[in-house]
């Protein structure tokens, strides 16, 4: 059984816990591996609620200081499970548009649930993302693609809205507006080497060096101290919706005096000065 939080198994399975694995790769990292790879590791209802799962577990662990997310074989994940689209739970119960509802909002919940991890979220992308495949990728601070890898908005192909789990905010902000139109409005695929070409993912590695290209980038994140990472997230992330220049600067001037308080800057200046006397 996986490890979960501070090292202890999960004591109850719960359905989808098979779907999803969470891994401790080394002190500090841990990665969570979508694992249904039969089916491209495509998204039900139970797989959703077990990756909020983990993300809970790794979120309670204050040893955990970054997180990789990945999917097992040939693809990141195909999006949502089609062969569960003709209805969603408690839908005889509450009715369709309750249940859709509910299911709409769990699935897109993931990604919120990401941008609130204190921890940076790096996506190792091993192949196609497609849809909500490529919403979750989206929701990591940091892309780094395999040359395997695919990206489309897949629902506007089968009769949905291309806007989803808060791909219509991401994509812009990665790739700009015209682009994000062209690629929501077509449905079509973007290669890796293309994602790397507008801003989509910040590298592309070959397949065999991608898990090693992830683990590196994280190694080069837990270095730095955990509260000045933690508040780096959360200020980029709000300060992607402030309303100006002025604001963000506010925020910043804020969390720069509240992480002074940590004593981090204060040794770094006594190593410094140490440094300077040798």
């Amino acid at each position: 059984m996986p490890e979960t939080r501070a090292g202890a198994p999960r004591a109850e399975a719960s359905p989808g816990d098979g779907d999803v694995r969470l891994e401790t790769v080394e002190p500090g990292i841990a990665r969570l591996v979508l694992a249904r790879p039969a089916v491209l590791n495509a998204l039900t209802d139970a797989t959703v609620a077990a990756i909020h799962r983990r993300l809970d577990d790794v979120d309670a662990d204050p040893a955990m200081r970054a997180l990789i997310v990945t999917g097992e074989g040939r693809a990141f994940s195909a999006g949502f499970d089609l062969s569960h689209a003709e209805s969603a739970p408690g839908e005889e119960e509450s009715g369709a548009a309750a249940a859709w509802t509910a299911r709409q909002e769990l699935f897109a919940s993931l990604v919120t649930r990401l941008r609130a991890l204190r921890q940076p979220v790096i996506a190792a992308v091993n192949g196609p993302a497609n849809g909500a495949g490529m919403a979750l990728a989206l929701g990591c601070e940091i892309r780094i693609a395999a040359r395997s890898a695919a990206f489309n908005a897949a629902f506007v192909r089968i009769g949905m809205s291309g806007c989803d789990m808060g791909v219509s905010w991401l994509l812009p902000r990665c790739v700009g507006l015209s682009r994000s139109f062209e690629i929501l409005l077509t449905g079509r695929m973007v290669d890796a080497a293309e994602a790397e070409r507008i801003g989509l993912v910040s590298e592309t590695v070959d397949d065999a060096l991608l898990p090693e290209r992830a683990l590196a980038v994280a190694r080069t994140i837990v270095v730095n101290d955990a509260f000045g990472v933690w508040m780096t997230k959360r200020g980029t992330w709000a300060n992607a919706e402030s309303a100006s220049l002025q604001a963000a600067i506010e925020l910043e001037n804020r969390t720069q005096i509240l992480v002074r308080s940590t004593g981090a800057l204060a040794a770094a200046a006594r190593a410094f000065k140490a440094r300077g006397r040798a």
